[in-house]
C-alpha cells in the first residue's frame, strides 16, 4: 500500500507531531508499506522513506505567513484561492499514486488554511473518481477548542473547514479527551472517531544496546507482565531452583511472569554442569520453558556488562535467592535502577539491605513467597504504571492494535474506533 504522511514540517525538525510522524512512517515501512513524507521543512532520515518537499505547506512560508495575518483579522485575502491552487498543484504528483493520505494537524489547526483547503479539495475531487483513495485526518490539537487560537478564528470559509466533518474522511484523535472535544465540535458520534494514542520507543528511551534489544525481542520480555531478574552465575549456592518454583507459583497472580538468569555456568566446578541439567529438568517439569530463560543457552559467551545493565532497566524486580554471598553487588545495582528487591536473609545481603529490601529464607515455601512478591508488586504504583506503558503504549503495540487496522482497512469498512 502507498501511504503519504502530510504535515507542515518533518524530522529532523524537532517537535511532538514530527516525532510521531517519524515513528508512524518507520512502523508502516516495517510492515511492508511504501511510505513517503510530504512537508515543507525536513529531510529524508530513513533510506526507505522519501521526503518530498512542498514549500507552500510550511506554516512559516512568507506567502503563507502574510496570508495568515489577513485571515487572523477575519478577512479572506484575495490570493487565498490562488495559493490554494498552487498548493494543490504542488501536491498533484506526490499524491498521484497514493492509496492513503494521513494529514497530521493540517485539518484541525489554522497554521496554513490554504493547505487545509487544498486537501479538502483533493478529497472532494479524488473520492468520486478513485473511491479507493482515502484521507485520514489525524488531530493532535484542535484550534476551535483551544482558547489561545480563538481570536484567530472566524465564522465561515475557510475557518469552518477546521470544525466540519468532511465527507469520506476518517477522523482520528490521540486521546479520549480529544475525542470528546471533536465530537462536540463537529457534532458527530464518538463511535465515528478513532482514538490512536501516541506511543513510546521503549528500547530507545531506555538506551538499550542493540544486543539487548535482540535478546529481549527473542524471549518476549517487553510483553511480559512481570520480569524477575536473577543476575548470577549458574552454581548451586545461588539456589536458582527456588526462583523457578516461585515463578511457577506466580502464574496464579500474573498472566505471563518471566525469570531471566543472566550468568554462565560457574567456571571452577565441574558439578555445575550437573546442576544446570537439574535446573533445566525442573523448568520442564514446571512447564516454564517459555518463562524461565537462562542466557547461557542463548549465547556461548557471557553477556557484556552493558547488556546486564540494560536488563536491570528492563526488569521489574530483582530476585536473589542465594544461600551464600560474600557481598551482594546485585543489590547495589538494583538500587541504582530503583528496582524492587527480593533477596535472601543471609548476613551479607542483610547488611546491605538495611531494612529497605524484602528478605526471605532461602528455604521459604515457594507458594508463600510468590504471594508476597505478587502483593508487594501489586502495591507498587511505579511497577503498575510501567506495565501499562509497555502493554499499551510501546510503538509496536500501538501500531498493531490501532494504526494497522486504520491504514489497511478496505474502503467503506474503516474501523469506527
Amino acid at each position: 500500500m502507498n501511504i503519504a504522511l502530510v504535515h507542515y514540517s518533518a524530522p529532523p525538525v524537532v517537535g511532538g507531531v514530527e516525532s510521531v510522524i517519524a515513528h508512524h512512517a518507520r512502523l508502516m515501512a516495517d510492515a511492508g508499506h511504501a511510505v513517503r513524507i510530504i512537508a515543507a521543512r525536513g529531510e529524508q532520515t530513513d533510506p526507505r522513506i522519501p521526503f518530498i518537499p512542498v514549500p507552500l505547506a510550511d506554516s512559516r512560508n512568507v506567502r503563507i505567513d502574510q496570508m495568515k495575518h489577513v485571515l487572523d483579522r477575519g478577512e479572506v485575502p484575495g490570493d487565498f484561492a490562488g495559493i490554494t491552487e498552487d498548493i494543490a498543484h504542488a501536491l498533484t504528483e506526490p499524491l498521484a499514486s497514493v492509496d492513503v493520505v494521513i494529514a497530521h494537524n493540517v485539518c484541525s489547526l489554522n497554521k496554513n488554511l490554504a493547505l487545509t483547503a487544498a486537501l479538502h479539495n483533493w478529497v472532494e475531487t479524488s473520492h468520486p473518481t478513485t473511491p479507493s483513495r482515502r484521507l485520514i485526518v489525524w488531530h493532535h490539537d484542535l484550534a476551535w477548542t483551544t482558547p489561545r487560537y480563538r481570536s484567530e478564528l472566524h465564522d465561515g470559509y475557510p475557518w469552518d473547514l477546521l470544525r466540519t466533518a468532511w465527507p469520506n474522511v476518517k477522523q482520528v484523535v490521540i486521546s479520549n479527551a480529544r475525542r470528546d472535544e471533536l465530537a462536540d465540535l463537529m457534532q458527530i458520534s464518538h463511535s465515528s472517531i478513532s482514538v490512536v494514542p501516541n506511543g513510546i520507543d521503549v528500547a530507545g528511551f531506555l538506551k538499550l544496546e542493540a544486543q539487548t534489544q535482540v535478546l529481549l525481542e527473542a524471549i518476549g520480555a517487553l510483553s511480559s507482565d512481570l520480569v524477575l531478574l536473577l543476575p548470577v552465575r549458574i552454581t548451586p549456592r545461588k539456589n536458582i531452583e527456588l526462583a523457578l518454583r516461585v515463578l511457577a507459583q506466580l502464574r496464579n497472580s500474573f498472566a505471563d511472569p518471566m525469570l531471566i538468569v543472566t550468568g554462565p555456568l560457574g567456571a571452577h566446578n565441574a558439578a555445575n554442569e550437573a546442576y544446570f541439567a537439574k535446573l533445566k529438568a525442573l523448568r520442564s517439569t514446571l512447564a516454564l520453558s517459555g518463562a524461565a530463560h537462562f542466557l547461557a543457552e542463548l549465547s556461548s559467551t557471557p553477556m557484556p556488562d552493558a547488556v546486564i545493565a540494560d536488563l536491570y532497566r528492563a526488569a521489574d524486580a530483582l530476585f536473589l535467592p542465594s544461600r551464600e554471598e560474600g557481598f551482594g553487588l546485585p543489590l547495589l545495582e538494583a538500587g541504582l535502577t530503583r528496582l524492587p528487591i527480593f533477596a535472601t536473609d543471609i548476613p551479607a545481603l542483610r547488611a546491605l539491605a538495611s531494612g529497605d529490601v524484602h528478605l526471605f529464607s532461602p528455604d521459604e515455601d515457594p507458594a508463600m513467597l510468590a504471594r508476597v512478591v505478587a502483593s508487594r508488586m501489586g502495591q507498587n504504583a511505579q511497577y503498575r504504571f510501567a506495565g501499562r506503558v509497555r502493554s499499551q503504549f510501546a510503538w509496536p503495540r500501538v501500531y498493531r492494535r490501532h494504526i494497522a487496522p486504520l491504514v489497511e482497512a478496505q474502503p467503506g469498512k474503516q474501523p469506527s474506533a
